[in-house]
């Protein structure tokens, strides 16, 4: 039995895709490691995964949503909150190092956990890229222009990488390649979503999303009866955006007045500290943590931030969204989405007002029902790549397994 072990840093759309990549794999006959936040244990063992703590005991949702608060400007907020992954993933590598050894590959998820350890131990890799965008163009014709350029950005890149080779002896990297896995890049979205570059090289494999049987969620008999109790409502999912470090009434203000301005009946997720000490009205109800599994499937359409996995769920589970992306990665997530035609035009967070949220509510229920369509149309497609199975199948054959313990589903 090969034995793998895969490694990732941040919030729950940081870690999901790798769950059920996981336990795809154990299924598949692999013996299988996953190593996250210690606030993740229980997330990860309910799938009956193999989890390992690496890094500090925190609660990491928090502590992003603390980073956050501290600037109004997205793009510093973003640098904030990477640097501070960042420094988990360095000051982590001893953790991993250990965790590597006597495995006989190492999946190099998005965050890049793993790679410089395999390196030092010798143990093969494949890596996972979630975006496209920061995916070599090797075969494509460069100007020496932007050359220089991709070279300067990439040595900001690199920088955090080259303090972790420092602590095993090893010299800066000559570029972001000895980062990069030489047998396989795996890309869990569809093709239905993201066209492949023809200047990719043969190793990168769009596979489709990853996703799965989740375990089984009931909802309390609260939420149950306010979905039956009329038209499907709206459902406001901002994930990790809306995890917040002090209330934020103003912000949750703009929503449900909106929607009450619309005549939306919506369920609220997140704003947890904000709703302490509000009064939603009776077409208005918070949930809570909900897998989105089950909550999209409820929804007329979805208002949510453009994270990577609530991007992907929208589209799996067929539901048209209002995108309000809040970073840079969010703002090409929400793009797919417009060009797929799931999707309103969308709002930029650091714009957000009631009038653009009602804007917004109101464009999407003129043509709803197309969106509805095409997201519907795209979701059936989807579900005929197998896109774990697809992945795992790429897996196998690089690494030459064939004592199979199961099948695949």
């Amino acid at each position: 039995m090969k034995k793998i072990a895969m490694f990732t840093m941040g919030t729950r759309g940081d870690v999901q895709p790798y769950i059920i990549l996981s336990r795809a794999l154990m299924n598949s006959g692999f013996d299988v490691i996953l190593g996250s936040h210690p606030c993740w244990r229980s997330l990860i063992e309910s799938y009956g995964v193999h989890f390992e703590p690496v890094g500090p005991d925190i609660d990491i949702e928090a502590e992003a949503a603390a980073i956050r608060g501290k600037s109004s400007n997205a793009a510093l907020s973003m640098i904030r909150c990477m640097n501070f992954i960042m420094k988990i993933i360095r000051d982590s590598s001893k953790e991993v190092y250990e965790l590597c050894k006597g495995k006989d590959l190492i999946i190099v998820t998005h965050s890049k956990m793993g790679a410089v350890e395999a390196g030092v131990l010798g143990i093969p890799t494949v890596d996972v890229s979630l975006q496209t965008e920061m995916i070599p163009e090797k075969n494509k014709p460069v100007s020496f222009k932007d050359r220089i350029i991709g070279k300067m950005i990439g040595r900001q890149i690199d920088k955090p990488f080259n303090k972790i080779r420092r602590q095993y002896g090893l010299g800066p990297m000559k570029n972001g390649d000895e980062l990069r896995s030489d047998k396989l890049n795996l890309i869990p979205i569809s093709k239905y979503v993201v066209e492949r570059s023809p200047y990719w090289e043969d190793i990168n494999i769009l596979t489709g999303y990853w996703y799965g049987e989740e375990p089984e969620y009931i909802p309390d008999s609260k939420l149950s009866d306010f979905i039956e109790a009329g038209e499907k409502p709206a459902i406001l999912a901002l994930g990790a955006m809306s995890f917040e470090d002090r209330a934020d009434k103003a912000k949750l203000d703009m929503f449900v007045n909106a929607f009450q301005k619309t005549g939306c009946r919506a369920v609220i997720q997140g704003f947890q500290k904000t709703l302490q000490d509000y009064d939603l009205p009776d077409t208005v109800i918070a949930c809570g943590n909900v897998p989105h599994s089950w909550l999209f499937r409820q929804g007329s359409f979805v208002i949510h931030h453009c994270g990577f996995g609530t991007t992907a769920a929208s589209i799996i589970y067929g539901i048209p969204s209002i995108p309000v992306p809040h970073v840079l990665d969010q703002l090409g997530f929400a793009m797919q989405l417009e060009k797929c035609g799931v999707a309103t035009t969308h709002i930029d967070a650091k714009d957000l007002s009631e009038e653009k949220i009602v804007k917004a509510i109101e464009e999407m229920k003129k043509d709803c029902h197309i969106k509805k369509h095409n997201a519907e149309m795209i979701s059936e497609k989807i579900r005929t790549e197998g896109g774990v199975d697809e992945a795992v199948r790429q897996i196998i054959r690089i690494t030459g397994e064939t004592d199979l313990r199961k099948q695949f589903r």
